[in-house]
């Protein structure tokens, strides 16, 4: 059988970099200041998509992302890596999304898609690491969901079988398509970008970008249609913009530090009752827990 797959992807900002520009005075990222990445765990689960796309003849890869307009980088990086289409949500109104707004925006999304067997995404991000929005998404479209997934085994008779890492070791579990599942970062890792692909869709664009770069490749938009890649906004996707963005996003970060350890702070204690005890007193005292 062949299969309709979405991939979730996000384009991050790579946090061992994190400098003092990396936080907004509203207390949303300063992405600009930031190199951007492809989430690592979103390639874990591209390669699962894909092992299921090689699996299963005339299934189809797409990738739905959401950010501004650059994030387009994550879904040309899909494509040179074996998918087939691609989709970026971009919107001013988008901006500032917490895991609840952005869970909705991709799931109205996903809804506009309309045909899909399969939702996969990284369990987490690594500018949030919250592992929220994946379980998120299958609540808001009321699907059965699997996560911490290492590898999806099988496909048949409209259910799909994946291996699954738990505390204390895996278990093999089952569930009746469609679906959403979250991918583990210890699955097998991505494979690299294919040559003649990354020449097939080098030139691939959205609207924006086409609107903003110089016009030598103008007739490859007419004449090669895999080229024009979507670009949707809140109005695109029926949104409410009430539940998007900033509007939609109960929580609200405080503060971003990045923290080095120097060896000056670094303390060695021994087993003892006594020097245990004298630590949580103290890690308790500077509200390190507690």
């Amino acid at each position: 059988m062949s299969l309709k797959i979405v991939v979730l992807a996000k384009q991050v900002p790579d946090t061992r970099n994190v400098g003092k520009d990396a936080m907004k005075a509203d207390g949303t990222i300063n992405r600009a200041a930031l190199p951007a990445i492809f989430n690592p765990e979103d390639l874990n689960a591209l390669e699962q998509a894909l092992r299921l796309k090689d699996a299963h003849p005339g299934s189809t890869v797409t990738i739905l992302t959401m950010g501004p307009g650059r994030a387009a980088d994550i879904i040309r990086e899909g494509l040179f890596r074996g998918a087939d289409n691609g989709y970026l949500l971009t919107d001013r109104a988008f901006a500032g999304a917490d895991t609840l707004a952005t869970s909705y925006a991709l799931a109205t999304a996903i809804r506009k898609i309309g045909e899909y067997d399969v939702i996969i995404g990284g369990r987490q991000a690594i500018d949030g690491d919250t592992a929220q929005v994946g379980p998120q998404v299958a609540e808001k479209l009321g699907l059965t969901q699997i996560t911490y997934a290492e590898e999806i085994l099988n496909v048949k008779d409209g259910r799909i079988t994946v291996k699954r890492h738990i505390d204390g070791g895996v278990e093999t579990v089952e569930g009746p398509l469609p679906i959403v599942i979250t991918v583990n970062g210890s699955a097998a890792p991505c494979r690299p970008r294919n040559a003649k692909l990354v020449q097939k869709y080098k030139h691939a664009k959205t609207v924006t970008e086409k609107q903003q770069g110089n016009l030598d490749y103008t007739e490859l938009y007419d004449q090669r249609e895999y080229l024009n890649l979507a670009e949707w906004s809140v109005t695109d996707v029926n949104g409410d913009l009430a539940q998007c963005g900033l509007s939609g996003s109960p929580t609200k970060v405080k503060a971003i530090q990045n923290i080095v350890f120097q060896a000056k702070e670094s303390k060695t204690i021994t087993a003892a009752d006594r020097d245990v005890e004298d630590l949580i007193v103290e890690l308790l005292a500077n509200h390190t827990i507690g």
